[in-house]
């Protein structure tokens, strides 16, 4: 395994953790995006070319249908139909799947097929720069550490527990107005939490690369 690869699958696994985590905190609006921005990582390499891809047709199938399951349970989580759902514990069961993606293989655990790039767009995403500025700079190969920017998943720590006697704070990040947002490329923002002196009381945090951007706003 390349060290390419290597660090991309951690990537990939540190994303798939950070969006269990918060599905099953309950903080569904943080689950759904972290989901997206993966499927559509995941899909972008399932559809890479042989030669910009180091890994096998079979493999990149396989990492196709992780990526259509990212996306049920992601519209899981937006329904509000009774109707039989993509459940946390199924998803959960593909962790060691994209782990080990390089020795699967078994069949797939559900029956299930990739979905074409397009198709999970969604509506107002055609603007969305955390593929562009792959293809403006000579489309950099998929298998690249361009092609899935580190800062992509943020930095942002959990919540904390609510603990008797202890004081917290949640920042939650919105959208942001700005004049020229739609000139923005791969917009996020840094948080960071100081005392009156100045000191951090916390580290400093990064929010995810933007979702998308609508008329004057940046949404996180």
């Amino acid at each position: 395994m390349s060290e390419v690869t290597r660090s991309l699958l951690q990537r990939w696994g540190a994303s798939f953790r950070r969006g269990a985590d918060f599905d099953s905190w309950g903080q569904l609006v943080e689950a759904i995006d972290e989901y997206q921005i993966l499927a559509r990582h995941l899909q972008k390499e399932a559809q890479a070319q042989h030669n910009n891809s180091e890994f096998t047709e079979e493999q990149k199938k396989t990492i196709g249908k992780i990526a259509t399951c990212l996306e049920l349970r992601s519209a899981a989580l937006q329904s509000t139909q009774s109707q039989e759902e993509f459940k946390l514990e199924d998803l959960k069961k593909l962790e060691p799947i994209l782990k080990n993606i390089l020795t699967y293989n078994k069949e797939f655990p559900f029956d299930v097929q990739p979905v074409p790039l397009r198709r999970i767009l969604a509506p107002g995403e055609e603007e969305n720069l955390e593929f562009e500025e792959d293809e403006e700079e000579g489309g950099a190969g998929a298998g690249s550490p361009d092609s899935f920017p580190a800062r992509v998943p943020g930095t942002l720590l959990p919540r904390l527990p609510s603990e008797p006697g202890l004081t917290s704070l949640t920042i939650r990040i919105e959208k942001i107005g700005l004049k020229d947002a739609g000139q923005c490329i791969d917009p996020y923002i840094t948080v960071s939490v100081k005392d009156l002196n100045g000191i951090d009381l916390t580290p400093v945090q990064d929010t995810p690369v933007a979702s998308r951007k609508e008329d004057t706003y940046v949404h996180f």
